[in-house]
């Protein structure tokens, strides 16, 4: 159900990485969410590091919701980067799983796979030292 690795770098350097990847894949980031920072705000003490990229292919999107609209509710793909452990860990839920919920034809679970496919190789591309 999910993608996981831990990174060989710190956590802010895992995020630039990860950034850095999506755009080497042909994904943008639509936004990026610091979830420390927003419960920090909201009063809520927590000390982890935790920021969420969402991504997307607006070609791949517009495939998918051409199909059905309500697949909007699994876009964009969401991408974590978090602490655990004292290291960073880069976290996604596989979307042919999400998708595969849908219970969609072939045309969209092929989709799903080649979106996780490119995730995959972001968040390898994220986690291994050098990264890119």
């Amino acid at each position: 159900m999910l993608y996981s690795r831990e990174a060989t770098g710190g956590f802010d350097e895992t995020v630039d990485r990860l950034s850095k990847a999506v755009t080497d894949h042909h994904f943008g980031v639509i936004e990026t969410i610091d979830l420390k920072e927003k419960l920090n705000a909201k009063g809520v003490e927590f000390a982890h590091g935790c920021t969420v990229l969402e991504v997307c292919n607006p070609q791949r999107a517009k495939v998918a919701l051409d199909e059905d609209m309500s697949l909007a509710t699994a876009l964009p793909c969401r991408i974590a980067v978090y602490e655990q452990a004292g290291r960073a860990v880069v976290s996604m839920m596989r979307p042919s799983v999400l998708l595969g919920l849908f219970e969609k034809g072939e045309g969209i679970a092929t989709l799903a796979s080649e979106v996780e496919q490119d995730l995959v190789a972001m968040i390898d591309q994220a986690c291994d030292a050098g990264g890119g």
